[in-house]
This record gives structure tokens, C-alpha cells and sequence, in this order.
């Protein structure tokens, strides 16, 4: 039985056709079907010892909640995963799985593993289409209150688990609409922003309370909101907002997004329907997209779907190199992104007026490895050459913000601008003060985010415990 599990292919999931969603902004992954659901969870070896767990940073029972989708139990599946992450629906579409959960797993030693990411999107979207979304008994309040700076997946993640231990949490989100990456960053496509607000709804109908346009720095400080608002400690995950550019010349030609502006135009404000929403983007013919991450990626789909006749991907590296999920990258060959690999942007071209009318290259060659591990790459010498592009887009990282830092002059940061926290707790330089996710890390994934804010939570309360030891109520 386990030999035919081992040789069982693994249930592919149904999508849209490239030459159809590569034109519109609906999601490219249908899901699985129940049956299908259950035929992949029928895969699953129910192994004595699964690895699979140890791949997860937020502790999901994986090998429990596929159990459920294997006998039927699709709404009990649902809830397993909520025991340890509120964010299922959201997970099951981002979370790179291949290189976490899924590339543990045993299956896939002689095969492909078991699609655990698309039972989870299964199992959460099965709930909330069934309209049988419950919420945990609220448990005995503690009395103490905790601030969240941030409304993204690190900050919801914390809120969660805190309220479901008792305590009072406000999350202050800057922006108008809460979600973070996950609403300005991530394309419809890949996350349907009612996804979001479902999984938002669900962690207020926890307890948690939501403040948005609440810019902390400039609305409060944080020793306002531990001294005079009656906070008892605070969570900063504000992420890494501030783009990074490429420092070439004829970087401030018209015609020049970050990929942050650009993603931000388009999924928060809905730049795609304009004039029915207020916000415009300029939709260029020939675009270029810089670097090889998951923002390249988006960066260069959204240019697609805005109706670019030709997009490229200009990367430095090879493909071998990229750190963008595998998934994505098919996707992006799919759908008739074209790839420059081994090339490096030297130079945007102006057209005589201020705009952008094209962008001169390098070849470039690998070297031996830098310090993250993959092979330098050499300019080749006499390999220039021009693209001819109206658009241009640098996706090449991020830094924190320091609108909020500047107002902390007594918290740790280090040298590239991030704070100092410990690891494993988040705790920070400032009494009562704990951060976490790309704030101190700088750029990563949403799940990291997510296990940083679960990792926090935990942390905080033990703080809360033994700072208010003689509180009977605190200790559950």
C-alpha cells in the first residue's frame, strides 16, 4: 500500500490558461475540487515521525489536518490549521512551501511530495465557502494591553495568539486598508485581496482591535503609547517599506517606478481599473523589470496584465540563482515574460524630453560564491548593449523605514538599519519593546513574518507574566 502511495502522482491543481491570464487580474490557480482534495491527502504516508512539521515556522499540525481532509473532514481540517495559524487561506497561497514544509516530507525522496500548501488553500477555502467559520470561546481576560505597529501577516499572526490568551491588543496599521504586503504587494492574481479581508475579519471577531491611517511616529510615539495610552508592551512589524534603487544614471527619468510604487498603485489602489477607481499608473509598451525575487516576479506580471506588448525580467544572475518561488517563475515563462539572464542594467537612456526611452546592459558571467552563497556575478568586458523600453522597474530590495526609528532614539539598530532583536523572542534593547519580521530581518517571506509574530507572542506573554508576576488572572 505505502509502494503505491509512493508511485501515486500528485493531483495537479487546474488553472487558468497563460494566454487567458495573462489578460486579466482573476487568480491563477482554481483549487482543488473535494474530491480532489481528498485524493491528494490519500497520498500522505501518516509517517511516525513527520518531518513535514519541523518545515513549518508557524507549527501547523500538517499531519493531522490531512488525516481530516483524507476521511472528509474538510471543516475539522480547517480548524486544525487555525489552532496554529490564522492565516490559512492566505498561507496556502504564498507560503513557499517547496522549500519548507513540502521539501521535508518523504514522498518526495523518490517523487514529487505531498501538495500541502494546496490542501491547506483547500481546507481554508472550503470553510469559509460552507459559511461555517467559528470562533473560539474568548478566554478569561488578563487586563493587560499590547500595541501592534503593523497590520501585516507578522502583526496579525501576534494579534491572534494574543487575544487567545486573554490579553487586550490593538493593532495600528498605517495605511488605509489593513494586510500589508498582503494587500499592497502581493497581485490580485496570486491573492485575492476578499481573501484578505476574510482572514482580517476573522482576527477582529477574535478580539483583536484594528486602528487604520495610524502613521505610529507621528500619531503616537511609542513611549505615548506605554506611558499615556495604557499599553503594557509593544510589537513593531512595520516591515521593510523603503525601496532600493539601482544607483545608475538616469534613475530619476519619468517613466521609473519602485516596484513598491508600482505594486502599490496597482493592487491597493486599484490603479488597473482606473479611471473607475482615482488612482492612474502609466501603462508602458516595452517594460523592464530588476532583479530575480518574488517582487520582480509580480512586478513583472502586473506589467502583462496592464497590457505591455513585451516585458522583460533583467536579472544578474542565473535562473538557477533566483530566489523567486519556483512557481512563480513557470508562471512568468508561461505567460511570455521574457528572461535576460547574466545582464546587468548600466544605464536608462533618455529621450531627450525627461522620459524613459530605453536602458543600456551588461553581459555578466558567474564567479566564485559571495557571502549569500551564490556565485558572483562578472561583468564581461565590451558586452554592452541597449533594450529599447518605456517603463522601467528596479526589484531589487527593500530597507526599513525610518519615520518610526527616528522617534526611538534609545532602541538597538544595526548597522544596515534594522532593529536589534533577540532571536526566538523579539525582545529588543527597550524595556517592553519586541519586533520582528523584515523590520529586523530585512526582506523575507510572509511566513517567516508569520512564525516571527507567533515566536513574539509567545515571548510577550511570558514578559507580561513576570512583570505583572502577583496577577493570578495573567497566569494561563
Amino acid at each position: 500500500m505505502e509502494e503505491e502511495k509512493k508511485t501515486k502522482p500528485r493531483v495537479k491543481i487546474r488553472e487558468q490558461g497563460p494566454l487567458e491570464r495573462a489578460r486579466n487580474f482573476m487568480e491563477v490557480p482554481y483549487g482543488y475540487t473535494p474530491e480532489e482534495a481528498a485524493g491528494e491527502a490519500s497520498r500522505c504516508l501518516s509517517c511516525l515521525r513527520p518531518a513535514c512539521r519541523n518545515g513549518c515556522p508557524v507549527e501547523v499540525d500538517i499531519p493531522s489536518f490531512i488525516k481530516l481532509i483524507k476521511e472528509g473532514k474538510f471543516i475539522e481540517a480547517a480548524w486544525k490549521i487555525k489552532e496554529k495559524n490564522a492565516l490559512p487561506a492566505v498561507c496556502g497561497r504564498v507560503c513557499p512551501q517547496e522549500i519548507q514544509c513540502e521539501s521535508q516530507c518523504i514522498m518526495g525522496r523518490k517523487g514529487e511530495p505531498i501538495a500541502i500548501g494546496n490542501l491547506e488553500r483547500f481546507a481554508a477555502d472550503y470553510e469559509r465557502e460552507s459559511g461555517e467559520v467559528t470562533v473560539p470561546e474568548k478566554p478569561t481576560p488578563t487586563g493587560r494591553k499590547v500595541a501592534i505597529i503593523g497590520a501585516g501577516p507578522g502583526g496579525l499572526t501576534c494579534a491572534a495568539d494574543l487575544v487567545r490568551l486573554g490579553h487586550e491588543v490593538t493593532i495600528f496599521e498605517a495605511l488605509h486598508k489593513p494586510g500589508g504586503v498582503l494587500i499592497y504587494g502581493i497581485p490580485e492574481f496570486r491573492l485575492p485581496k476578499v481573501i484578505v479581508e476574510r482572514e482580517v475579519e476573522y482576527i477582529k471577531k477574535l478580539g483583536a482591535e484594528l486602528v487604520l491611517d495610524a502613521v505610529i511616529g507621528k500619531l503616537y510615539t511609542v513611549d505615548e503609547l506605554l506611558h499615556n495610552k495604557g499599553y503594557d508592551a509593544c510589537f513593531i512589524v512595520t516591515g521593510a517599506g523603503l525601496p532600493i534603487f539601482l544607483g545608475i544614471p538616469g534613475e530619476n527619468l519619468n517613466g521609473i517606478y519602485s516596484a513598491n510604487e508600482f505594486l502599490t498603485r496597482t493592487n491597493l489602489m486599484k490603479a488597473y481599473l482606473f479611471p473607475e477607481y482615482d488612482t492612474p499608473i502609466k501603462k508602458g509598451k516595452k517594460v523592464a523589470v530588476f532583479g530575480g525575487g518574488n517582487v520582480a516576479m509580480d512586478s513583472a506580471r502586473v506589467a502583462l496584465r496592464l497590457g505591455a506588448e513585451k516585458v522583460y525580467l533583467v536579472y544578474r544572475r542565473s535562473e538557477a540563482e533566483m530566489p523567486a518561488r519556483k512557481a512563480e517563475v513557470h508562471h512568468a515563462h508561461e505567460e511570455g515574460i521574457e528572461f535576460l539572464f547574466l545582464t546587468n542594467p548600466i544605464r536608462f537612456v533618455d529621450d531627450g524630453k525627461g522620459n524613459l526611452c530605453g536602458v543600456e546592459c551588461m553581459k555578466m558571467e558567474l564567479g566564485e560564491p559571495d557571502q549569500s552563497g551564490r556565485r558572483r556575478p562578472i561583468p564581461i568586458k565590451d558586452s554592452e548593449f541597449q533594450l529599447e523600453i518605456d517603463i522601467g522597474i528596479p526589484a531589487v530590495g527593500t530597507r526599513s523605514n525610518p519615520l518610526l526609528l527616528s522617534t526611538m532614539p534609545d532602541l538597538k539598530l544595526n548597522k544596515r538599519g534594522y532593529i536589534m532583536a533577540e532571536k526566538g523572542t523579539g525582545m529588543t534593547s527597550k524595556e517592553g519593546v519586541f519586533a520582528g519580521g523584515d523590520i529586523v530581518t530585512g526582506s523575507a517571506t510572509v511566513i517567516l513574518a508569520m512564525g516571527a509574530g507567533k515566536q513574539a507572542a509567545k515571548a510577550i506573554h511570558e514578559y507580561l507574566k513576570w512583570k505583572f508576576w502577583d496577577i493570578r488572572s495573567i497566569e494561563q
